[in-house]
């Protein structure tokens, strides 16, 4: 099964971010480096473990692999605002560490997962350096109406109450009624509660309102893309529960990007199926960096 605690040899390291460190896990290419960086970017709630079955095979194709906490997440210092938790501001952040990163002519292949397709598209909008775009389960704006938009309305009040540990408590009653919860071990779940419990309620909150209020920039996206003549791939499950794969299909035809969906996967195909993601990722990056 593969999950966030699939074994890796990425270290952890803290990078220099401007709220305070960026927690990272970090590997270097493996044999012939390509001169090359993937920076993976989680959503919501996430954090740098969302990509641990990526980490091994992305070092192994020649790239160096880096995966981070957004700030206010998990491991990472993070801004006392609320509104800074917004894709703009995050994507700024974002886009500074890309430029720390490409110092010294490495090339940066930027991802972002769900919320954090939002951020990179926010990082590519405040002119990052990067070679090539990946949004992975991620949309055009807003959450549509739906489960998790839901869950978002009722937690926030909780949240603002009683505090992120109510908070989890809610979400553990939601997935209960989820029969594949009581499958997993018990040293995921207890990651998960750590993880939830160590993220800023500003940051809970910060994000949890963009996921409820970000308009549609992808037109303003595009344009960014096609004056800097940067590539931009677009992937997602078939079955996704946040964005649907046909919004997401839309999406890429106006951003003029590649779109691939992945059957049977939803909402996180880098842990549900990342063989299937990888065998989409890393042929258009080689393609990309090749060009």
């Amino acid at each position: 099964m593969h999950s966030q605690l699939s074994p890796h040899r990425a270290h952890r390291v803290d990078l220099p971010g401007r709220y305070g460190p960026v927690a990272a896990l970090r590997a270097p290419a493996a044999g012939v480096d390509i001169g090359a960086t993937a920076l993976l970017v989680p959503g919501y709630t996430g954090s740098k473990e969302d990509f641990a079955p990526l980490l091994d095979p992305i070092a192994d194709a020649g790239l160096e692999v880096v995966a981070i906490d957004l700030p206010g997440q998990y491991e990472s210092a993070g801004p006392v605002a609320e509104a800074d938790y917004h894709p703009g501001p995050l994507g700024a952040a974002v886009a500074e560490l890309v430029g720390k990163l490409t110092a010294d002519g490495r090339r940066v292949l930027l991802l972002g997962h769900s919320y954090g397709g939002l951020v990179c598209r926010g990082a590519v909008l405040a002119q990052a350096p990067i070679t090539g775009l990946t949004l992975l389960s991620s949309g055009p704006s807003e959450l549509p109406p739906g489960e998790r938009r839901l869950a978002l309305e009722q937690g926030e009040p909780l949240l603002r109450e009683q505090g992120v540990a109510a908070l989890y408590e809610f979400t553990l009653v939601r997935a209960a009624l989820n029969p594949q919860w009581a499958l997993l071990p018990e040293g995921l779940k207890d990651f998960y509660r750590s993880r939830f419990g160590r993220s800023t309620a500003a940051g809970l909150l910060g994000m949890g309102d963009a996921l409820r209020t970000e308009p549609d920039l992808v037109a303003k996206l595009a344009r960014s893309l096609r004056s800097s003549g940067t590539p931009c791939l677009v992937v997602c499950g078939e079955l996704d529960d946040a964005w649907s794969a046909a919004a997401q299909r839309d999406m890429a035809e106006r951003l003029d990007a590649d779109f691939a969906v992945l059957k049977g996967v939803l909402h996180s195909p880098n842990t549900e199926a990342p063989e299937a993601l990888l065998a989409t990722l890393l042929p258009t990056w080689r393609a990309w960096l090749s060009a």
